[in-house]
């Protein structure tokens, strides 16, 4: 699933195509929409909210989208050919005379007032990168559920909106504890919350997700995407697995020197060759 830096990406380059526009062609080809008519509508904006993109349009419509796992919107320039997957993955389609967006393999397409955005995207906690961003609020909803595994509970939208895996597993690293540590035991979840806020907002016009500063491949995460490769501070393998309830489980990646805290029984915590280096956030 994309993080919310990703989502943010997104609706910068769907906002810069179809912003202001009249849609000349509109196709939403799921059934619940298949017979609606939105060509001639101009288009006021496309904003994120958390993993969640609103295409609002004149006349009160709101477009909600969300990628999940596998969906993306391309955007082409007049004439172009559309190369982003065969079109029975097409969901969406909005033409303009500035381009067009083709949505493939969208998971929710949704066609609703705008005054029933809240619907949609009410449920979620405070924006990471939106305008309604509230530090207070997002500690105060982690906390709420003190026994929950951290990790989970920075996945769970209604506490933060906008973290997916890569950063959830990041953040429990730059706080110096396993994903499965209690919400509770975090000595200062507002600095936790401070960073996600931090490392969104640092990648939101780029690709890649940097938490480390270094951008070169194979160095850009302390250890996501990295089980079986030497920690970047200390040399200790870092491990993975599973995290989470299926189907919606998620793996994690942890280092088990740096990282202080529960993790699955049978996981190999005995620190290999290298150790010794200090452990971020404590």
């Amino acid at each position: 699933m994309p993080e919310g830096d990703s989502v943010y990406r997104a609706a910068a380059r769907l906002h810069d195509t179809l912003a202001g526009q009249l849609l000349t062609s509109a196709d939403l080809r799921v059934p619940a929409h298949a017979t609606a008519d939105l060509s001639g509508r101009r288009v006021l904006e496309v904003a994120p909210r958390g993993k969640h993109l609103l295409t609002r349009l004149e006349g009160g419509l709101t477009l909600h989208t969300h990628l999940r796992m596998d969906g993306r919107w391309e955007v082409y320039r007049p004439g172009e050919r559309w190369a982003g997957g065969p079109a029975w993955q097409i969901r969406a389609v909005l033409g303009t005379d500035r381009g067009t967006a083709v949505g493939y393999r969208l998971p929710v397409v949704e066609l609703l007032r705008t005054a029933d955005e809240q619907r949609a995207v009410g449920h979620l906690g405070p924006d990471l990168l939106g305008p309604d961003w509230d530090p207070a609020e997002a500690v105060r909803r982690l906390l709420s559920h003190p026994a929950r595994p951290l990790a989970e509970a920075l996945l769970d939208q209604r506490n933060l909106a906008g973290i997916g895996n890569v950063y959830a597993n990041e953040l429990c690293y730059l706080a110096g504890v396993t994903p499965w540590t209690e919400v509770g035991e975090l000595p200062r979840p507002d600095r936790l919350v401070d960073r996600a806020r931090h490392l969104l907002d640092a990648n939101k016009l780029r690709s890649g997700h940097i938490t480390t500063g270094d951008t070169r491949r194979g160095h850009q995460h302390w250890v996501y995407g990295r089980a079986g490769r030497p920690c970047a501070r200390c040399g200790t393998l870092v491990l993975t697995a599973r995290q989470g309830t299926p189907p919606q489980d998620r793996v994690a990646y942890w280092c088990p020197y740096c990282q202080r805290g529960p993790a699955p029984a049978g996981a190999t915590l005995r620190p290999s060759r290298g150790g010794g280096g200090r452990p971020p956030g404590r």
